[in-house]
């Protein structure tokens, strides 16, 4: 075996680090379920980074709002910068956490949990969430902008105020809902308080098909049309376990086991790993009805 200088080592090595860094994966790589504490409160987050070619790729989920690019990605090690619109984000990660500043508050973070999807042989029979008289077994998040009444087995958001949310919380489960909603409505059910079914009837291309009717709000978008039926009754059947969902909307199947990446906006916090309840918005719009809202239960 011929002999190798110690000067050709140092350059095969030499060489050879810029494969080795490149091979490294990023700790910020995968998705984060993140909160951000500041001094008016705390709200949950979500962002989702992906190598591309050496370049980092940020997608984030704010307070409100959908899934979105960032600007400005910058990655130094374990040290992350971009702007969300006007907002510079500057984070670090260690030991699998993520801490830093964004939005005038401080940003923790840990990796979103898998959630992988479970294929049940049996479920309950479905139970009432809603008894068609009052409120019982459910509560708004903001009591005095309440404007949820009951009236003749109905239960209507009579204007923008509080959302409402149920007592009980769920992990996998089956879901029954029927939805009335008037033309220019803007409401939404959300699973486990965490993943927003779109339900509204806003004017022709204000929202593409990834924010409108049966949409999972930024993720995923129907895969069938349902002729629009403004002012009517109209019903969603929802199967989430894990983060796997499907949808049936007036019996065509317009989600078929998607997976749901992350939390979408307005949701209650970012633990995707607890149980969660239902929840129903009412910030948007006045005059949403709902009826007939079932679960069931694993068995």
């Amino acid at each position: 075996m011929p002999l190798v200088s110690g000067r050709a080592v140092l350059l095969v090595a030499w060489l050879a680090a810029p494969l080795l860094i490149g091979a490294a994966p990023s700790p910020f790589g995968g998705r984060w379920d993140l909160t951000i504490s500041t001094p008016q409160g705390s709200y949950p987050s979500w962002m989702e980074f992906a190598d591309e070619s050496g370049t980092p790729a940020v997608r984030l989920v704010g307070r409100t709002g959908s899934a979105h690019p960032v600007r400005d990605a910058k990655l130094e090690g374990s040290h992350l910068t971009f702007l969300d619109g006007t907002t510079r984000w500057d984070i670090a990660v260690k030991d699998g956490r993520l801490t830093g500043r964004a939005a005038g508050g401080e940003v923790r973070g840990v990796p979103a949990p898998r959630l992988a999807a479970k294929s049940y042989t049996a479920w309950s029979a479905p139970e009432p969430l809603f008894n068609g008289r009052d409120l019982e077994g459910w509560q708004p998040d903001h009591p005095a902008a309440n404007h949820w009444l009951v009236e003749n087995g109905e239960l209507e958001n009579t204007q923008p105020g509080a959302n409402l949310r149920t007592l009980r919380k769920f992990t996998d489960f089956k879901l029954h809902i029927e939805y009335n909603c008037p033309r220019g409505g803007n409401s939404g059910v959300y699973l486990r308080g965490r993943y927003e079914v779109q339900v509204e009837y806003e004017p022709s291309g204000k929202n593409d098909a990834f924010h409108g009717m049966g949409s999972i709000y930024g993720f995923i978008p129907p895969a069938a049309i349902v002729e629009p039926r403004p002012g009517q009754w109209e019903g969603y059947d929802v199967t989430l376990t894990g983060r796997t969902v499907s949808v049936v909307r007036d019996g065509v199947r317009i989600i078929d086991s998607a997976e749901i990446p992350g939390i979408t906006g307005g949701a209650i916090d970012s633990r995707e790993a607890d149980p969660g309840p239902i929840y129903l918005q009412g910030d948007h719009s006045g005059g949403l009805k709902y009826r007939n809202i079932t679960i069931s239960l694993p068995r």
